[in-house]
């Protein structure tokens, strides 16, 4: 691809940004540092209260984390909710949350938990172990729970997966028996999806309950108006460390040069979804400071093999990999990302690094096209979401430069752009050929990238979490004998070889793994970004 047709992206990307300054009646050169007036006042400070805004890109879809897959409403329920064990604050290592300590059986199958017994959700009811079978029952009932069905195994034929009961032994005792080892099961524990919800509000509220959520969590629901903001307000009874800001606000601005004029402006405390040419403006800016969040995710492009037509043939997809100049298309992250060749980063133990990468080669690629019949051209979609992701900070851009190289070997791309929700609900449904998508790692084990994304097990319409609905027997083989193998060194192995057979069959084009910023204004301290792409707001100070 020609760096000028590079450049001639990222200036209309620019030239959209300063537009939208003009619409709001400000100046380019006025949002930044030396522009800030001297006394500007914070988000905090202009609402006369100790409160933490907090600008994102998108709504959440649901306030029920066990129905949802989606970043943005993660990131609220992680505030509500608390789960049975929780991760370090800043990294994937399991510590004690609403379980005190846990014993496993010698066979790996068993595993008991100690519960809190100073707990109380936000309705006012005690938090004991029957409220974490209900949780894990009403779990089984409905295809709805995606995760659970994603990490456990369960499906209409095998209702609970690899968990056989889950019983109360005593008032804060808990014994989950498993039908087999689950190497992964400890840490998949702590993923946001198994927080453990109020029995009597799911109860009472019924199937609006993703609207009226009640955790045990550092803050308590307080309003969501959907498209506009959500309002929490801090649980002073909470068993951890209490929260420092008194409410925290999450406000929806979809677009992120708007997002960081309101940054520059004091009117939001902290922001994610930058566009990479602010970056450098809020690393100049005495008034803002930046956070990486460390790298646990993939972006990708990938192809439907599930369809009939060019992309069900290995030889298209690998065709479509060469014609992609990833050294060229990682300019657009301008620094925010490193070229992607698995689909899991090598941040991750059992990353597979002698793979080799496609590499850039337009001819080998029309050569390949010309060998599985399609010399004369290929025609295809290529859904995108409109809003930016951790993983991809600039959708369209990054499309508009896949669609002009893939032009030069004679695959003609429609681009598709849809808003998030709808986006992910065509691609679970596998409306698309291909489809931008990434992936943030839930429990920092290879098994939550490589099953949860690659596997015939999530291949299913309506919840695929395969969306390349990609299904190799071998592969799968070796992804379940990783999962009930104890010993981390054999799992490497198993994830290694599954690794080099996915990059042979091209399901995906891998595009990048990133470190997405979040800005914060200067008096915002506490603030850890965990690799799992959300963490609890209790320990963010407002100086």
């Amino acid at each position: 691809m020609k760096s000028s047709f590079l450049r001639a992206l990222l200036a209309v990307a620019l030239l959209s940004l300063l537009a939208l300054a003009a619409c709001s009646g400000g100046d380019s050169e006025e949002a930044s540092s030396e522009g800030e007036s001297e006394g500007e006042e914070s988000a905090s400070e202009s609402t006369g209260d100790n409160t933490l805004v907090f600008g994102r890109g998108a709504d959440a879809q649901k306030l029920d984390p066990s129905q949802v897959t989606d970043g943005e409403s993660i990131y609220v329920t992680q505030q509500i909710y608390d789960t049975l064990v929780d991760y370090e604050q800043e990294g994937t290592e399991v510590k004690p949350s609403l379980a005190t300590e846990w014993e496993v059986s010698d066979d790996g199958k068993t595993y008991t938990f100690k519960l809190r017994e100073d707990v109380k959700f936000h309705d006012g009811t005690d938090f004991t172990a029957e409220d974490v079978v209900f949780n894990f029952e009403r779990w089984t009932e409905s295809a709805d729970f995606i995760y659970y069905g994603y990490m456990f195994g369960a499906s209409e034929e095998d209702k609970g997966g690899i968990i056989e009961k889950v019983e109360a032994t005593s008032d804060y005792e808990v014994k989950f028996t498993l039908e087999k080892p689950n190497a992964p099961f400890l840490s998949t524990l702590a993923m946001p999806p198994f927080a453990i919800a109020s029995p009597d509000a799911v109860q009472e509220h019924g199937e609006n309950y993703f609207k009226n959520p009640v955790g045990t969590g550092p803050f308590t629901f307080e309003s969501w108006t959907q498209g506009d903001k959500i309002q929490l307000a801090k649980n002073e009874d909470y068993f951890g460390q209490v929260a420092s800001v008194d409410n925290v606000v999450f406000r929806v601005i979809p677009d992120n040069g708007a997002r960081f004029m309101e940054l520059q402006s004091g009117s939001i405390d902290m922001m994610k979804g930058m566009n990479p040419q602010d970056l450098t403006k809020a690393e100049d800016n005495q008034d803002l400071q930046i956070f990486r969040r460390p790298s646990m995710n993939v972006g990708y492009m990938a192809m439907n093999t599930d369809k009939e037509g060019p992309l069900a043939d290995k030889k298209v997809r690998q065709a479509i990999n060469l014609a992609i100049n990833k050294e060229d298309l990682i300019k657009l992250f301008e620094g925010l990302g490193k070229e992607a060749k698995n689909p899991m980063p090598p941040s991750l133990w059992g990353y597979n690094d002698s793979v080799e990468p496609y590499g850039y080669d337009p001819e080998k690629a029309k050569t390949l096209l010309a060998e599985a019949g399609y010399g004369d051209g290929v025609d295809v979609t290529l859904y995108t979401m409109s809003n930016p992701r951790p993983y991809m900070p600039q959708p369209k851009v990054t499309a508009q430069a896949i669609q002009q190289m893939l032009a030069e070997v004679n695959v003609n791309v429609e681009i598709v752009e849809n808003e998030w929700e709808t986006h992910q609900t065509k691609t679970q449904n596998g409306e698309h050929d291909m489809a931008f998508l990434g992936w943030t790692g839930d429990n920092g084990d290879p098994d939550n990238f490589l099953y949860v994304l690659l596997d015939k097990d999530n291949a299913k319409k309506g919840s695929a979490g395969n969306i390349a609905f990609y299904k190799n027997d071998e592969v799968h083989d070796l992804l379940t004998k990783a999962q009930t193998e104890m010993e981390q060194e054999k799992r490497v192995d198993f994830y290694k070889e599954a690794q080099k057979i996915i990059h042979e069959d091209a399901p995906w084009v891998p595009v990048a793994h990133t470190t997405p910023p979040v800005a914060a204004q200067s008096n915002v301290g506490g603030y850890i970004p965990h690799p799992t792409g959300s963490e609890a707001f209790n320990h963010i100070t407002l100086e």
